[in-house]
Parts: C-alpha cells; structure tokens; sequence
C-alpha cells in the first residue's frame, strides 16, 4: 500500500513538473513579443497607496529599444550591470562582492543582474524568499535563452520603478526633466539610473551628495560598456 501511494505521488509530482515547464516556458516565449502590461510590484505599490489613502497612481509609457536613448542604456548597463553582455545571466563576482560586504554592513546590497532584475519584476512577487530566488534563477534563464539582452535591457528600462507611481524610464523621464527617454543627455541618463534601487527615497531632479557621487562614476565609466544592437 505505502509503494502504491509513493507511486501515484510520484506521478502526480511529474505531472506538475511538466506541465509548470510547459506554462511558463510558454508564458515567457509569449512576452518576446508582447510587452507586459503590469507587474506585480505595480499593483502593490497601487494598493498600498490606496490604503494611505491616496489616489492610484501608475504612470508607464511604453518605449521600443531602438527609440531609447543610447545615454540611458549605456548608463543603465554601467550602473546597474557591469558585465551585463558577457554573463548568462548571473554574476557571481558580483554576488560574492555583495555577500563579503552585507556581512559587515547594515546597508544590504544585492549582486542581481539586470537580467534577475527583469525575471524578478515580470514574473515574480515582490520579497525575499530562498523559494522566490529560486524561481528567479529559473525565470533568469529562461529569458536570457529565449529573449537575448536586447529584449531584456528593453523590458528592464520600461518596467522598472522610477519613483512613487512611475515605472519606466520614459514616464521617469518626462516626470522628471520634461522630456521624452529618447532625448537625454549623458548627465540626465545617469542621474536617472544613479537613484536606483531606491527611487521613492532619492531624487534625479535634487540630487542629494551621495547620488551626485554615483552619477558621476556613472558617467565617467559609460563610454566604455557595450549594449545589444
């Protein structure tokens, strides 16, 4: 009796297995082509405005790669992602930098890619979890095999949360220097990806010391980082 339960419980796992590969290797082939409408940060960050009892807000318009500023995704990539075109999805270096210094620093850092970032923000629930960084790894591979960099920079630029209710870097753009994201300079591209992780605190527009400082190691570095063509 207990090997038949074993059994029919090993079948029913398999079965699960398969048809999870099947769904979400489905639902990422799908969003190669067609752009996500909304993330689940974005209807969190919704809802926790409401309950403060403030209006919904999401300001999100999105931009083709080839209409973003070359500024913003060389800064992007620099900023965020230094060996962005030449790791799988995952840098280890940057992960171990990461895991030596949240050893002796309060200030937490993380060592995720731009292509976690984007697995992260598409697929996935906002937190910290070892079940939800495992799913993270999975949707990491998945989309650095079936999108290429050049979708996943595009999705991450457009996704991305800019500050309290704006996602994106063209309603960040527009919101913040009154211009389109396929119009800015090197200064206003660095600034913009420089108040990253944390929009809602920092400002692009009133750059505190610290953000003055990032921005500026940002600009000095993007000339030499490369972006998918």
């Amino acid at each position: 009796m207990l090997f038949f339960w074993q059994k029919k419980l090993g079948k029913t796992f398999a079965h699960i297995c398969f048809y999870f590969i099947i769904i979400t290797i489905s639902w990422v082939f799908i969003l190669r082509y067609i752009n996500p409408p909304i993330t689940w940060l974005m209807l969190q960050r919704g809802i926790e405005r409401k309950l403060e009892g403030q209006d919904w807000k999401l300001e999100k318009q999105w931009v083709h790669y080839e209409d973003l500023s070359e500024n913003l995704k060389r800064a992007a990539i620099t900023g965020e992602d230094a060996n962005f075109m030449i790791h799988a999805g995952f840098d280890i270096k940057a992960i171990r930098e990461a895991y030596k210094k949240n050893q002796t620093d309060d200030l937490i850092r993380g060592g995720s890619t731009i292509s976690q970032q984007t697995a992260k923000n598409v697929f996935l629930w906002p937190g910290r979890s070892w079940i939800r960084k495992g799913f993270e790894s999975y949707f990491t591979i998945l989309i650095e095999l079936l999108w290429g960099k050049k979708r996943i920079l595009e999705v991450y630029l457009n996704i991305i949360e800019m500050g309290d209710g704006i996602y994106g870097a063209n309603a960040a753009t527009l919101s913040y220097f009154s211009k389109p994201a396929t119009a800015l300079t090197k200064r206003q591209a660095a600034l913009l990806i420089a108040i990253l992780p944390n929009p809602k605190k920092w400002s692009a527009t009133k750059p505190s010391t610290f953000i003055n400082r990032k921005a500026n190691t940002i600009l000095r570095y993007m000339e030499q980082s490369d972006i998918p063509n």
